[in-house]
Order: structure tokens, then sequence, then C-alpha cells
């Protein structure tokens, strides 16, 4: 059950008095002014019904390379300051503002210190308490979701494996996951590189298991011109087509945008391109398993048209790159 405490501050730690299973992840993208670089770290902690399978862990994604590695430490190693985002895994500390890595194994070094700033989270209302929206409130959701900054800027530089990275001036992301385990199936994407900086993607389609039954919900949120465009399973927006090949997946949505007062009827056209990446581990009930590919070298073409009795307005057609997708699960499920 979530904690109602928490339920509008989703970026703190959810897990405390949390019986197994039991996870909860944060995820920072990092883009660096010219797209030379481009690094998922995954902080997180599992908690297993097997004590001995519990632990915190820091996952990290070298977007062009499609390298990954899966760091893990004690659970003890894990600390947290109640009420904001500010945990410590060993010597690396994540808050709002930065993370600070200091990584030393056989698989990677990284060491140094990120700031952000001008973050845009997901706004946070009385009734819709983030992303999730009145799911927020629901207690025995299998996965909630947070997005805590939808684009904002990073300055800071790191070292890995002897390579100096310098990030200044680049571009972040900041999302997290927390609940018993990731869906049956699931779509991700996300991109905050179009032309203009500011602008940013975020799209998810997962099957989602309620009660004795289970649907197929998703989220999505376009970042443009300081407005967030909605397009949910909560306010009423329907999937008219979901494809997925070898290359693309297609996707096209429609609903209302804006106020109640003042509804903006559109569709929104989704082509996202994949490319190769990388396995990071997701949790399952029992076990954090290394199933899920994940690229930063994704393109996600959006097109967001305004539905009028007499026409069609384009309110936005742009291509975003260095682009995050990920294709999990039983995908089938969610297709057409």
């Amino acid at each position: 059950m979530p904690d109602l405490r928490l339920t509008w501050r989703p970026e703190c730690y959810h897990g405390d008095g949390k019986r197994p299973p039991f996870f909860e992840g944060w995820y920072f993208k990092l883009v660096d002014a010219v797209a030379r670089q481009r690094f998922a770290v995954i902080p997180g902690v599992f908690l297993a019904d097997e004590p001995g399978a519990s632990h915190s862990f820091i996952q990290t994604l070298d977007g062009l390379t499609g390298r990954t590695t899966y760091h893990r430490y004690p659970l003890d190693a894990f600390r947290y300051t109640p009420g904001e985002l500010d945990i410590w895994i060993g010597p690396n500390h994540f808050w709002q503002d930065g993370i600070s890595l200091d990584i030393t194994s056989a698989e990677r070094t990284l060491q140094g210190e990120l700031h952000f700033s001008a973050l845009n989270p997901w706004p946070v209302s009385r009734v819709s308490p983030g992303i999730m929206g009145p799911y927020a409130f629901t207690p025995f959701m299998e996965c909630y979701h947070g997005v805590l900054s939808l684009d904002h800027q990073v300055d800071g530089s790191l070292t890995t494996d002897g390579q100096h990275l310098d990030f200044a001036f680049g571009r972040g992301y900041i999302e997290k996951d927390w609940g018993q385990a990731f869906p049956k199936a699931w779509i991700w994407m996300q991109t905050n590189h179009f032309f203009r900086p500011g602008t940013s993607f975020t799209a998810s389609i997962a099957t989602i298991p309620w009660l004795r039954s289970a649907f197929r919900g998703f989220i999505i949120g376009l970042w443009h011109d300081r407005r967030l465009y909605r397009f949910a399973t909560y306010t009423g927006a329907s999937t008219e087509h979901l494809g997925l090949t070898d290359t693309h997946v297609n996707w096209r949505v429609t609903g209302n945008v804006g106020s109640r007062l003042r509804p903006q009827h559109c569709r929104l056209e989704i082509i996202a391109e994949r490319s190769e990446g990388g396995l990071l581990h997701a949790p399952y009930r029992a076990a954090m398993l290394q199933r899920v590919l994940e690229s930063l070298t994704a393109t996600v073409a959006v097109r967001l048209v305004a539905l009028h009795p007499h026409g069609e307005k384009v309110l936005f057609d742009e291509i975003g790159g260095c682009a995050g997708l990920e294709i999990g699960g039983e995908i089938a499920g969610i297709l057409d």
C-alpha cells in the first residue's frame, strides 16, 4: 500500500516499512552538450523474500556502446533522508540537484560529480499527484511511476575507466519506479533532444493488473513551450493503433488536452525507430534479472494535431534524438 504521506512526493523513497517483494529505482539520463556522451545511471534497492537476495544497486548504461554494468551493494549500504530525494548507496550520493559517483569495480570505474539546474518536474496537484494521476491513490498497483524532471541542464564531469567526460551545458532527465515488480509487458520511450532545448517527450504503455483482471494502460506527456500535453488512460484518451516491427514502434492516440472548461481534441502520432542497446536488470518478484534491452540512440518522431470539425491544425511536428527506448515482457499482449 502506498504511503499516503508521500503520495504527493514521488521523488522520495517509498520503501520504509514495506514488505518484500519491493523495489525502488531512480533513472538519471545524462547527455553532453554535443550528444557524444550518453549515460544512464540507475540507483535503487531490491527487497526479496529470500533475505540473501535483498540488496541495493547502481546500474550504468553507456548509451553509445550499449555497455551495461550492475554494481551490487549490501542492503545496509542504502541510506536516505525521509521526505526528499536524498539517497546514498555506499559512497555514491544522489539528490534532487545532482549526483556524486565513486564506483570502483572490475567492471567499471566511474567517478565525478554532476549538478542539475532549472528542473521541470511533472506537475503535482491535490487531485493528480504526478504522472500517475488518480492511480497514485490506488493501494494495490503493481508498479508506480514518477517523472522528477522532464528536462534540465547538466553541468560537471565524470571519469570512467580513465576517460574524462565533460557534461557542461548538457541535458538531463529524471524518472523513477517503485512497487512489487515491473509489468508483464511494456513499451517505454523518452527524448528531450528536439530542435529547441526545453522540449521533452515521455510515453509508456503496459499491462496493468487490476483486481482479478488486467487492462492496457498508458501515460504520455509532451512538454513544449512551457505547456504539458497529457494523454493517458485516466484522462479518457484512447489508443487508436499500436504496432511493432523489427525497426519501428508505431503508436497513435486521441484525446482531449487542456482544461475541462476549454478542452482541445487532439491526435498524437508517434513513430519510434529502434536501435541497438544494452541489457539492463529489471525487478521481478524473486530477483533482479538482466532482461531489459534499452537504447539511448533511438529516435522518436512526434506529431501533435488539433482536430476541428472543419479541419486539422498541426501544433507540433519534430523528431527527437538521443532517445531512450525499452520494449519488454510478453509484448504481444499490448499490441493491436
